[in-house]
């Protein structure tokens, strides 16, 4: 099975999200892609997808949305995952979904979305990101849960290999 995954990120962490993703996926013995947002041109032709983004003042990043916007009618004919990564802490602040995860999990009709925590680090902020971060008192440090994110890849491995066993 071929699988598709993307994510938008603006510092990084998202995008190491995805690639840890994807090596699960890999490992289960998925053929994966990884491309970012803006680089796919056509989902048809994969199996499944999974996309993801950073979230920004309760949002998603427009390369993600444009991509689930542009990909719609094909990525509506396959199984496919979102998830979020952005809040920091411990417990993680904000604890709410983005504003626009359910619209986007209608739009597609995706099997789920998830909200992992994300890594915070005040020196890959441009000024105006450092200001919204004191803000709101933003904690720095790494709060990504790695092993949440492998059991929640292995669960679409598992889901997409029984699909195709069918």
């Amino acid at each position: 099975m071929r699988v598709l995954v993307s994510a938008a990120s603006r510092h990084g962490a998202t995008t190491e999200v995805a690639e840890r993703i994807a090596a699960v996926l890999a490992s289960a013995g998925l053929q994966v892609t990884v491309a970012a947002p803006g680089d796919v041109a056509d989902v048809r032709g994969f199996d499944g997808a999974v996309i993801g983004s950073g979230v920004y003042t309760g949002r998603w990043l427009t390369p993600a949305r444009d991509l689930l916007a542009r990909q719609r009618d094909a990525l509506a004919l396959m199984p496919v995952w979102l998830f979020s990564s952005g809040p920091v802490g411990e417990p993680p602040v904000p604890a709410d979904d983005p504003a626009d995860a359910a619209p986007m999990v209608a739009l597609i009709g995706a099997r789920g979305h998830r909200v992992f925590a994300g890594r915070m680090d005040r020196s890959r902020l441009g000024i105006g990101e450092r200001a919204m971060v004191a803000m709101v008192r933003a904690p720095d440090g790494d709060f990504r849960p790695w092993p949440e994110v492998d059991a929640w890849a292995r669960s679409i491995a598992q889901e997409l290999q029984a699909a195709s066993a069918r």
